[in-house]
């Protein structure tokens, strides 16, 4: 194999652990574990944390990769993901199942063993979640992205468990607050690709809903959700009143761009929905590490 085709193919695995949300998966589980060293006073070990990013880097990348594998067909008949790594031919499935089976144990078990058990454990029910639960209800129930909103909640779970070595209420809002965030985000993907999800088979509720009154419900229920369940860090102590503020700012603000997504059937708002939810929950997260700094 040549040097340009090894790039490719490496470049076609880095695709398949779908570094964009293996970077979110990385930003909330650092959150979970600076909160929980900062507010407990067990401090930061540097080590620890390294061990659990590169644990936590590997599970997610072997998640991803092995979500691809298991909808190899479904992406091949959507438009938005055919050209990915499996459907596109750059990758033979046998390829990114051993890859995606491999790094992901290799994450589980070193999450396990070098970081904190528990967090070894939340890794492989995520794993598990996620593989066997959540995909394959994609093809059979709208409750999928329900469902799907808990592995992709349990990272900063991890991460605070890891610094901490309990769970604690602050695990529990952190919790919270992700869950309630992926369901307008994802509802919102979902309203864009509506056609292609249709194409590709999976029960997407903007998919399947005549009237979209479910959809409705399920984008602003989740917003409030996502708006009260972010003040609690203040009452539970671990945030003062600036952060209080300004989640309280953001989350109306978010809350008023899914009124509207909710409220229109076209595309746009949807999409402003989308890039209100991508901006939303860095600012939060960066609001919280701020405050902590200058105020706790």
């Amino acid at each position: 194999m040549n040097a340009r085709r090894l790039r490719m193919k490496l470049g076609a695995f880095w695709e398949l652990t779908k570094p964009n949300i293996t970077m979110m998966v990385l930003v909330s589980t650092s959150l979970g574990y600076y909160l929980a060293a900062k507010s407990t006073g067990v401090g930061w070990d540097s080590w620890q944390f390294l061990r659990l990013m590169i644990g936590s880097g590997l599970s997610s990348g072997g998640v991803a990769s092995l979500n691809e594998y298991w909808e190899r067909r479904n992406d091949y008949r959507m438009r938005r993901t055919r050209h990915r790594p499996l459907p596109s031919g750059r990758l033979a499935p046998w390829e990114a199942l051993i890859f995606g089976v491999t790094i992901s144990m290799i994450g589980v078990v070193m999450l396990g063993l070098t970081v904190h058990p528990v967090t070894g454990l939340l890794a492989a029910l995520t794993l598990f979640t996620y593989i066997f639960i959540y995909t394959p209800l994609k093809r059979r129930t709208t409750w999928n992205t329900i469902i799907g909103a808990v592995p992709g909640a349990l990272p900063p779970v991890g991460g605070w468990i890891a610094a901490s070595g309990q769970f604690t209420a602050g695990a529990g809002v952190l919790f919270v607050i992700l869950f309630s965030w992926q369901i307008p985000h994802f509802l919102a993907i979902a309203k864009i690709y509506r056609v292609d999800y249709g194409r590709g088979g999976l029960r997407m509720l903007p998919t399947v809903d005549p009237t979209g009154r479910a959809v409705v419900w399920h984008i602003i229920g989740f917003s409030i959700a996502l708006l009260l369940g972010s003040l609690v860090p203040t009452y539970l102590g671990l945030t003062s009143w600036p952060y209080l503020i300004g989640a309280g700012l953001l989350g109306v603000g978010f809350l008023g761009f899914a009124i509207e997504a909710a409220r229109h059937s076209g595309v746009l708002h949807a999409r402003r929905l989308l890039w209100a939810s991508i901006v939303y929950l860095p600012v939060l997260l960066a609001l919280m590490v701020a405050d902590m700094e200058l105020f706790y």
